[in-house]
């Protein structure tokens, strides 16, 4: 079998183009991880040629990759905020976008004690990156996904963050007390949404994205519910779809959130809406919660 240097296997990032967005940057992950090397590595030692072992290795992480599956399932692992997160099908791959929801949440409580709920965890990204940011938060980090339950717990314990608690059950099913800060990246694709069929997407569970004919099924479900767990003056945060934010606005309002509005992802798309629940009062003009 002929050898070949990393220099030539990197120009099989041409078998990608119209199959990723990312060709180029698909292939020297791919590479680095046979080589178990880091990327700039791939450069410093570009006639350096592969093994035998190496080649069929990355030869069959690039099929796969060019039948659709995703980099960091092929991979094992997403870096997110600045964790590197252990991911399996069982779970979404955490997003760029995601961060935004990070970026609020920190922004909204100081660096104090608090209360802090994510709802449908995942791999842990969001919990898990509120932790390494705010060490005297007690956070709980559920999923109804035994699974994703199990990887979460895994990234926690990888990281040693021991201000989350990670348990299983749907949705407020499984918290205890009341909260300041609810955080969720729920589902929120509509059913029949196209995109469902192309790239990452035809190997996440769908369980993970899909939420009802019009995506908001389980939007409307946190939104409902969320006051019952929610401390006087605390905050529910939601990741939504790029076109969602109208309707997610209206949802908040509608349950009776003060201080509702969405901010926009990095490519000015409608991305968090989050609203504050403030003490009421009954008729008689007592506090309820």
């Amino acid at each position: 079998m002929t050898k070949l240097t990393i220099s030539q296997v990197l120009q099989r990032s041409r078998l990608l183009i119209g199959k990723s967005t990312s060709p180029e940057l698909d292939v020297q992950l791919l590479l680095a991880e046979v080589l178990s090397q880091s990327s700039s590595y791939l450069y410093t030692w570009p006639e350096r040629h592969l093994s035998a072992k190496q080649l069929e290795e990355f030869s069959d992480l690039l099929r796969r990759r060019i039948e659709g599956e995703p980099v960091a399932y092929l991979l094992g692992y997403q870096d997110f905020w600045s964790l590197r997160l252990q991911v399996s099908e069982d779970t979404l791959i955490p997003r760029p976008d995601t961060e935004l929801l990070v970026e609020q949440a920190l922004s909204l409580l100081a660096d104090g004690h608090c209360r802090v709920a994510d709802l449908g965890t995942g791999t842990g990204a969001v919990a898990l990156s509120l932790a390494s940011e705010r060490p005297h938060w007690e956070i709980w980090a559920c999923d109804y996904v035994v699974a994703a339950a199990q990887l979460a717990e895994t990234n926690r314990a990888q990281h040693r963050l021991e201000n989350v608690q990670v348990v299983t059950g749907s949705w407020f099913e499984p918290l205890q007390g009341k909260f300041q800060l609810i955080v969720s990246n729920p589902p929120y694709i509509e059913a029949e949404d196209e995109h469902l069929n192309a790239g990452d997407l035809r190997f996440e569970p769908r369980s993970a994205l899909v939420s009802g004919f019009d995506g908001l099924l389980d939007i409307k479900y946190i939104i409902s519910n969320a006051s019952q767990y929610l401390q006087p003056n605390g905050w529910l945060l939601l990741e939504h779809g790029y076109n969602q934010g109208q309707a997610v606005q209206k949802l908040f309002v509608d349950n009776g959130f003060k201080q509702v509005h969405t901010e926009q992802d990095l490519g000015a798309n409608d991305r968090v809406t989050m609203g504050q629940w403030l003490q009421q009062e009954d008729s008689e003009g007592q506090h309820v919660n």
